[in-house]
């Protein structure tokens, strides 16, 4: 099969999130398992793109409306990410450094969006699926069934995967105008409470609906920003897939940013001399349990009650814990993180950014990772936190339900807790804290935990059984 994966993020080309690895995975995977997989994407000005070889491979011109814009589309020569690799270039739209936040983000991935389209109808052959991401791709499905002049493409099978059903892309039907000619009797597509709804459109015009994880599936059914009733209606053709991980990226024996490796048989040692590393760079005691927290410091991710959840622990637990934080996000609670890392010096630290390198060290280091998230529509970060032998503390939800079963329960390696609230948290914590006083216990789950399969090969069959279904 030949699956094209449009996207708006692609690690590591350019990356917010987990969006971002699965664009960067998936495809790697496929191409692996014999199937030809391509990624287009927008063309950031990305260090990524500065420090690879590039060919023109195709210039073309559509219209925003009354605006006519040239577009380039431009390929990595050397398939250094395991699959062919196309960005689209807009003058004065996406030749930009960062890949949201911009007032007309509307207008950017909108044009992207008819960039590829317009491009795909000048191919010689046909591929086998359109593989859209969120909704700064949805409106590609609509396009290629009811836009006159791409017709000729609505016998190719659309599938549109949602990794986050918070974000839909909203405009105004004012901006119709910006989608070439299109048959207007087919408005009811595209609209979803008065608005131009990309996330609608497309699980409203694509071939299968994927979700990132069985519960997030389910979840969207009774929340989802006002598309509960879309979801539960076109439920028929929805299905819940569970990201994998890139085993090849994600290995402690063979990660570029450690310096002392490990695997399931070395771990304790491993963990401890990483532990060690991460401690002293840091002033914390490494004698304690360490906590880490890993992503963005938003209200999705419960960061908001997070320093109190972690001043409340370091209370209950006699100061027998300590805490270390990479983010950003909240201005408030990056100015919050910073106050605590003043204040308790041994126990909390924090670095407000992101730092891929950290990142790694911290899964190799830490004992235990929190992840307290109000949404989390599938999570990397706890699958990451497995393979490198940390215990995952996550709230009861989406994806991390799928994933982590309490040490409660048989075979339990984890901590689940239901509420995202400093009580719950807090008891988790000292759930923490008391298991990894059992030596024998915490060594047992790290083992466990390591030897899960969370590869892509396995999500990769599930996704050719969607495109063929």
């Amino acid at each position: 099969m030949e699956i094209i994966h449009v996207s708006a993020e692609c690690y590591p080309v350019a990356k917010a999130g987990g969006l971002g690895d699965v664009v960067g995975a998936l495809p790697k995977y496929q191409v692996k398992a014999g199937d030809v997989a391509k990624v287009i994407m927008p063309m950031y000005r990305t260090k990524f793109l500065y420090e690879n070889r590039w060919s023109v491979d195709f210039k073309g011109s559509s219209n925003l409306g009354n605006w006519f814009f040239d577009y380039t589309v431009i390929k990595e020569e050397t398939n250094k990410l395991g699959f062919d690799l196309y960005l689209i270039d807009i003058n004065g739209l996406l030749d930009r450094q960062k890949i949201y936040g911009y007032d007309d983000d509307v207008e950017r991935f909108t044009a992207f969006q008819i960039a590829v389209v317009n491009w795909l109808s000048h191919w010689e052959h046909k591929p086998d699926v359109v593989h859209c991401h969120d909704h700064h791709t949805g409106l590609i499905p609509f396009m290629m069934q009811y836009c006159y002049a791409y017709q000729h493409l609505a016998g190719i099978k659309t599938i549109i995967t949602i990794h986050n059903g918070q974000y839909q892309g909203w405009m105004g039907w004012d901006k119709s105008t910006y989608i070439p000619g299109w048959d207007l009797w087919k408005r009811g597509m595209l609209d979803w409470a008065g608005n131009i709804n990309p996330l609608a459109s497309g699980v409203k015009c694509a071939y299968r609906v994927t979700t990132v994880s069985w519960s997030y599936m389910d979840e969207l059914r009774e929340n989802a920003n006002g598309l509960e009733k879309l979801f539960d209606y076109e439920r028929g053709k929805c299905s819940g897939i569970l990201n994998g991980i890139d085993n090849e990226v994600w290995d402690p024996a063979t990660d570029i940013y450690l310096t002392d490796h490990f695997t399931v048989d070395t771990v304790t040692t491993g963990k401890e001399k990483n532990k060690q590393s991460l401690c002293k760079e840091f002033g914390l005691d490494p004698t304690l349990p360490l906590f880490v927290f890993i992503g963005r410091l938003v209200g999705e991710k419960a960061a908001d009650v997070l320093p109190d959840a972690i001043r409340s622990a370091m209370h209950s637990t006699g100061g027998r814990a300590s805490f270390l934080v990479l983010g950003s996000g909240d201005p408030s609670v990056e100015n919050e993180f910073r106050y605590m890392s003043e204040a308790n010096k041994t126990l909390f630290n924090t670095v407000i950014g992101y730092d891929e390198k950290l990142s790694h060290r911290m899964y190799a280091g830490a004992d235990f990772l929190l992840m307290p998230s109000r949404v989390e529509p599938c999570g990397l970060n706890q699958m990451y936190a497995m393979r490198y032998g940390t215990i995952p503390v996550v709230r009861n939800t989406g994806g991390l339900r799928d994933t982590v079963t309490d040490m409660g329960d048989f075979e339990g390696f984890g901590i689940r807790f239901n509420n995202a609230t400093v009580a719950d948290i807090d008891h988790a914590i000292n759930r923490g804290v008391q298991v990894y006083e059992d030596k024998t216990h915490i060594a047992w789950m790290r083992k466990h935990m390591m030897q899960i399969d969370h590869s892509w090969e396995k999500t990769v069959d599930e996704y050719k059984r969607v495109y063929l279904s």
